[in-house]
């Protein structure tokens, strides 16, 4: 059957209104942008004029050195080629949920009912609707700073929040004394490990602290009071290196099943980014609740992707291998960086590192508050260090302002995901230079 089109004589050009309020809510109003997109916009500028920058800035990664398993792609292929492209159900198709059960009950020794499993479009939409199902506006949230995004779903969710500034010596990550005195009357505590931005993670005796606290919390309020929930996003759970073990809230104390939501997925585990396909785990009553407010906005991951992943998540073999070589991969990325930083140090420049532990993070920090540049620039905050270190040692990172801090102390966030072992090497020597340059 042919169709016929008409062939259009005139174009219109749409004309919009001036007005005096703005259009848009105040909570549209409100929400800021992500500030690492607005840092690649400096990096794109100097790519454009052929700078070769080292890009530390991305949570992502390059295919080219980390491309998703083999399995995961043929299976997908296979899936479409099956037809596997209608509308999946809003709470996911049965048989991913089910391989999720396994897969945490094979790897994490936790049984949950099938009714707990929530299949997402990535982690991000399981973030979003714990935050919507769980927070009514003006109800307070509890997060550690630094920390990925909590001021943003905030913000969303209408809610007040009280956050618990981290220290160095605790990898920045929240103890049961920074968090003491803060979750009362608080309804939701987001936490995350391994951590994003830190690439650290919570020994055993630290979470077993805050979840004591929680416990201790919950029992405070009357049965007609609603709960203190942990959101724990643990989407780099599989990606630990050395002694590095990764503890989770319900193992340690099983009773905060209940009040405890998971949030996961494939998209750093296995370098899918781009496949978008997440999870939350919850108390059924809440994981209904949750499904029912992801069918609305339709935030399913893509059928043929779910019964791909579904095929991943059962075989051992094929994750085992990945993860074999990624990992692998992963860690002498990060170990070539906390190296090259620590020996600076050891000569005498004001760099520091923490030890990676998981993630693709190293935290580091250039401690160059008020030092002079050649040009007479006085280095005042993490950004001034930012962009000197982008334009002399073409070193590109993200401050811990991006991750809510405040303080212009010079700890900043660098991701591995997309650059070479070479790439990494050839930058060290420049940012040698960039500190030597440096005067006061």
């Amino acid at each position: 059957m042919n169709f016929e089109v008409e062939e259009l004589t005139e174009v219109t050009k749409p004309t919009f209104a001036t007005r005096d309020v703005p259009p848009v809510s105040r909570m549209a109003q409100g929400l800021i942008g992500s500030e690492i997109l607005k840092i690649a916009a400096d990096i794109r500028a100097m790519v454009a004029e052929g700078h070769a920058i080292c890009n530390l800035t991305v949570g992502d990664f390059n295919p080219k050195y980390f491309p998703i398993p083999r399995e995961l792609r043929k299976s997908i292929e296979a899936a479409l080629d099956a037809g596997e492209t209608n509308y999946p159900p809003s709470d996911g198709m049965l048989q991913l949920r089910k391989a999720v059960k396994n897969f945490y009950e094979r790897r994490l020794g936790l049984d949950y009912p099938i009714e707990s499993f929530i299949i997402t479009a990535g982690a991000r939409p399981a973030i979003y609707a714990t935050y919507t199902t769980l927070i009514e506006e003006g109800d307070k949230v509890v997060y550690p700073i630094p920390s990925w995004n909590n001021n943003h779903y905030c913000h969303l969710s209408r809610a007040t929040y009280d956050t618990a500034v981290c220290r160095a010596e605790d990898a920045f990550l929240p103890t049961r004394e920074t968090l003491a005195g803060k979750l009362q009357d608080a309804k939701l505590l987001s936490l995350c490990s391994p951590l994003n931005p830190g690439g650290t993670a919570f020994s055993r005796e630290a979470l077993e602290g805050i979840c004591d606290l929680v416990i201790d919390e919950n029992d405070r309020r009357d049965s007609g009071e609603r709960p203190l929930f942990i959101m724990y996003d643990q989407v780099y759970w599989m990606l630990t290196f050395g002694d590095t073990v990764h503890y989770n809230p319900v193992s340690l104390r099983p009773e905060l099943a209940s009040n405890t939501i998971f949030v996961d997925g494939i998209s750093k585990a296995f370098a899918a980014t781009g496949v978008r396909v997440g999870w939350a785990v919850a108390a059924p009553d809440v994981a209904h609740r949750m499904s029912n407010i992801l069918g609305h906005i339709g935030a399913w991951a893509p059928r043929a992707e779910q019964v791909a992943t579904a095929a991943l998540l059962l075989n051992d073999d094929a994750i085992d291998g990945y993860h074999a070589t990624m990992i692998g991969e992963i860690e002498a990325r990060l170990n070539l960086l906390y190296n090259g930083i620590h020996d600076l140090r050891e000569e005498g420049f004001s760099v520091d590192a923490i030890p990676p532990m998981g993630a693709i993070y190293l935290t580091a920090q250039f401690n160059l508050i008020g030092r002079k540049t050649r040009s007479g620039i006085i280095l005042n905050t993490n950004e001034a260090i930012r962009k000197y270190l982008l334009e002399e040692a073409r070193l590109a990172l993200v401050p811990f302002q991006a991750f809510g801090s405040e303080e212009n102390t010079g700890w900043f966030r660098l991701s591995v995901g997309a650059v070479s072992m070479e790439e990494i090497e050839g930058m060290l020597p420049r940012l040698r230079l960039a500190l030597e340059q440096l005067k006061g």
